[in-house]
């Protein structure tokens, strides 16, 4: 085990924590090593993190070194069993970040969220008793539009979009749109889109460089400006269960996510807490 990387001494304030949902229904477009890499970078600028892994892969809890095998309570034990995240939320290799781990129960929680009552609001109740010990709370959604994915928009402040930069990067974005506004009307309406993150870049291709011009074209300024590159060393951090603060903090990977969390905090500043 590697211990925890020195970062920033976390300041203890009475501030409440801001929300952020990483969605995108599309798979593989860099949602998981975003949340993992900005929840790192994030503690190690001394805010005191929170990361809910909401996906049934459990990607991000291995991807930060927890052995699913050794879990004992998760976000399944928070949905459905309505066990207080101050339980189920467990130290990671990064001061200042801890978890909410998923393991494979948690594909069962679908269908056992359909019969409880106020099914969409369960993750923002749980949440709610937390916001108090934590500056940044991120949740990582599964790539799908599901009861899950409708849980973590009503818990959000603001959503983080990745979008890879290839052909289809915009395909499926507009039915994720319209089911945001759908939220904000009936049950969030104070939700927005914080930023959307151009992934997995490959500048030396036309086709990247065009997908950059069209999402720019299309969400304006709510693009950020650090676009990550496709690194391989991003690639191989997971599986040593790093993020790439620890694995290779020089590499243009993680440079490009030290620089949006970065922005991220400075935007998680002007919301109301």
């Amino acid at each position: 085990m590697i211990p925890n990387l020195s970062g920033k001494t976390a300041k203890r304030e009475s501030k409440m924590a801001v929300v952020f949902a990483i969605v995108n229904q599309k798979g593989g477009v860099g949602k998981t090593t975003t949340a993992i890499n900005l929840a790192a970078y994030m503690a190690l600028e001394g805010q005191r993190v929170l990361l809910f892994d909401l996906d049934p892969q459990g990607n991000a809890t291995s991807g930060l070194g927890v052995d699913r095998g050794e879990v004992e309570l998760s976000t399944y034990d928070v949905l459905i069993e309505g066990k207080p995240i101050a339980e189920c939320q467990i130290p990671t290799q990064v001061v200042n970040l801890t978890v909410v781990p998923a393991t494979l129960d948690l594909a069962g929680a679908e269908l056992q969220l359909m019969s409880m009552l106020s099914r969409e609001t369960v993750l923002r109740q749980a949440i709610a008793s937390v916001r108090d010990s934590f500056d940044l709370i991120l949740i990582d959604a599964p790539p799908s539009l599901s009861l899950l994915t409708l849980n973590a928009l009503v818990a959000a402040d603001a959503l983080l979009i990745p979008m890879q930069t290839e052909y289809y990067a915009l395909e499926g974005v507009t039915q994720l749109l319209k089911t945001v506004e759908l939220v904000k009307r009936q049950l969030n309406p104070t939700l927005e889109i914080a930023r959307v993150l151009l992934t997995m870049h490959d500048e030396r291709t036309r086709i990247a460089r065009q997908v950059v011009e069209e999402v720019r074209g299309y969400f304006g300024d709510t693009v950020s400006p650090t676009i990550v590159p496709r690194n391989v060393r991003l690639t191989e951090a997971p599986s040593h269960g790093l993020p790439i603060a620890l694995y290779d903090p020089k590499s243009r990977g993680a440079l490009a996510y030290q620089s949006i969390a970065k922005e991220i905090i400075e935007y998680g500043k002007t919301r109301t807490r």
